[in-house]
C-alpha cells in the first residue's frame, strides 16, 4: 500500500507540473475541404507542420504554437498544389507559413471527468491574423513504447470564412468561403 501511495504521489506531482512536447511532425498534418461550386468537393493538406505545445492536466495554463509550411502543401494533383501555392490562393512565395497560436484551452467536466473541448486561439494567413475555435474531438496523452515518452495528441476541426484573411479567389462567381480544416497533432514530452 505505501509503494502505491508513492507512486501516486510521484505521478501527480509529475501532472501537477507543465510540459513541454515537441510536435512530431510525421504524425501532425493539417487538412482542408471547400465546395467546388457544388459539385464536388476540393481538399488538400499541410504537412511537415512543428511547433510547441505546453499541457498542464490542472491549470489553465496549455498553450500550443503550431507553424504550417505552406510549400508542403499536398493536394494529389501537381497543376492544382501549384496553383493553390500561387499568389491567387496561399501566395507561398510571399508568405511561406501559417501559424496558429493558442489563446486558451477549454475544458468540460471536472477531476478524471475533465475532458478538453476546444481551443481558442489565432490564426495568421496571408500576412492577417483572426480568431479560430478548434474543436477537440479526440484528446490523450499516453506513454508510448517506441518513443519512451510520453505522447499526447488528438484531433480538432474548424470551418473557416476564407474571405477574412483576403483568400477571395473566385467568390464572387459563386465559389464557397467556407473551408473545413481538420487538424491531427501528435506532441512528444521533451
Amino acid at each position: 500500500m505505501k509503494k502505491l501511495l508513492a507512486l501516486s504521489a510521484v505521478l501527480m506531482a509529475g501532472v501537477a507540473h507543465s510540459a513541454t512536447y515537441e510536435i512530431d511532425p510525421e504524425h501532425t498534418n493539417a487538412r482542408f475541404a471547400i465546395d467546388h461550386f457544388a459539385t464536388s468537393t476540393n481538399v488538400g493538406g499541410f504537412y511537415g507542420l512543428t511547433g510547441e505545445v505546453e499541457f498542464n492536466r490542472d491549470a489553465k495554463s496549455d498553450k500550443i504554437d503550431i507553424t504550417i509550411p505552406v510549400n508542403n502543401l499536398q493536394t494529389g494533383s501537381e497543376a492544382f498544389t501549384k496553383h493553390l501555392k500561387s499568389a491567387d490562393l496561399f501566395h507561398a512565395e510571399q508568405y511561406p507559413q501559417m501559424r496558429f497560436e493558442s489563446a486558451k484551452f477549454n475544458y468540460t467536466g471536472k477531476g478524471k471527468n475533465r475532458r478538453l473541448s476546444s481551443v481558442d486561439g489565432k490564426l495568421t494567413l496571408l500576412g492577417q491574423t483572426h480568431p479560430v475555435r478548434l474543436k477537440a474531438t479526440k484528446f490523450n496523452c499516453y506513454q508510448n513504447p517506441i518513443k519512451k515518452a510520453e505522447v499526447c495528441g488528438g484531433d480538432f476541426t474548424t470551418t473557416i470564412d476564407r474571405t477574412k484573411w483576403g483568400m477571395n479567389y473566385l467568390v464572387d462567381i459563386g465559389m464557397a468561403k467556407n473551408v473545413k480544416i481538420d487538424i491531427q497533432i501528435e506532441a512528444v514530452r521533451k
